[in-house]
C-alpha cells in the first residue's frame, strides 16, 4: 500500500492506556511504528500528577486522553527529540533541562529530528487529517521551570530526583524516585537498539552517564521507548552496552 492510500486513524483510537502499578500509565501512540513510537508514562501523586514525554503531537492528548487534564500535571521533557515533546504545548506546567531550553522554546523540524525521520514509513495508519508528514512540526512550549542535575520533582508523596544524562542529547533526564525504585530513563537506555549518532550526541558523555545509571538500585525502568524492565536486566544491558565502548 503507498502512503497515499494509506487508511487514517481516528483520533478516538490514537492512543492507548495500560496502568503498570504504582500509580503510573502507560501511554502509547499504537499506529507509530515500535522503533519511533515514544513512551508517554502518567504518574499519580497526592497533590498533582507528572507526565513524562507527551509523544509527537499529532492527536491532542488532553482532548483525547482523560487521565492527563483530572488534576494538575507537570509535563517533564526527557529531552526535546519530536516524538517526545509533541504535546507539550497543552500543558501549562513545562518541565526541561536548562541544555535543552532553547529547543522546546524554539523548535524546528531539524533540531527536534523529525528531519529526516517523520516519513508516512512510520506510521502503521496515518494520524486523521490535516495531518502531513512533509509538513509536521512540533509546535513551540517554552519551559516554565528548567531543571538541573539533582533538582526534584515534588508530588507531595512522592519525589522523583532529577538525573541529567547527556549523551544522547546534551539535556536528556531521567527521572529517579529513590523510594520505590522507579526510574524513567528517556532515551539514554531502553530495552532496544539505542541512537547514539544523532547531531548533538556525545560519545564521552554517553558512556558516562551510562556508568552512572548502572549503579542504581532500580526495581523496575519505563524507558522513553520499548517495554519496561526490571533491575537485572537493567544492569544487563548497560553492561553489555559498556563492554563494546569500553
Amino acid at each position: 500500500m503507498t502512503s497515499e492510500n494509506m487508511e487514517r486513524a481516528k483520533p478516538e483510537d490514537w492512543y492507548s492506556l495500560k496502568t503498570v502499578g504504582d500509580d503510573v500509565t502507560y501511554i502509547g501512540e499504537p499506529f507509530i511504528e515500535e522503533f519511533y513510537r515514544c513512551n508517554i508514562w502518567h504518574v499519580r501523586g497526592r497533590d498533582g500528577d507528572m507526565l513524562v514525554d507527551s509523544g509527537m503531537g499529532v492527536v491532542s492528548l488532553t482532548e483525547w486522553v482523560p487521565l492527563v487534564t483530572e488534576r494538575s500535571v507537570q509535563a517533564v521533557a526527557s529531552h526535546t527529540h519530536f516524538d517526545h515533546i509533541g504535546c507539550h504545548h497543552e500543558f501549562e506546567n513545562r518541565v526541561c533541562h536548562r541544555c535543552e531550553a532553547d529547543l522546546l522554546a524554539a523548535p524546528t523540524r531539524k533540531n527536534t529530528l523529525a528531519d529526516p525521520y517523520v516519513t508516512d514509513e512510520i506510521f502503521t495508519k496515518l494520524p486523521p487529517l490535516p495531518y502531513s508528514s512533509t509538513t509536521y512540526a512540533v509546535k513551540a512550549a517554552p519551559a516554565t521551570r528548567i531543571v538541573e542535575d539533582g533538582d526534584v520533582i515534588d508530588l507531595g508523596d512522592r519525589h522523583f530526583e532529577v538525573i541529567h544524562t547527556p549523551g544522547h542529547s546534551p539535556g536528556g533526564i531521567a527521572l529517579w524516585e529513590k523510594a520505590t525504585g522507579i526510574l524513567f530513563s528517556g532515551d539514554i537506555v531502553y530495552d532496544g537498539p539505542l541512537i547514539e549518532d544523532t547531531y548533538h550526541a556525545n560519545a564521552t558523555d554517553y558512556v558516562r552517564s551510562m556508568e552512572r545509571l548502572y549503579d542504581l538500585p532500580v526495581r523496575v525502568v519505563h524507558g522513553g521507548h520499548f517495554a519496561s524492565y526490571g533491575g537485572e536486566r537493567h544492569r544487563e544491558i548497560i553492561k553489555s552496552w559498556l563492554r563494546k565502548r569500553t
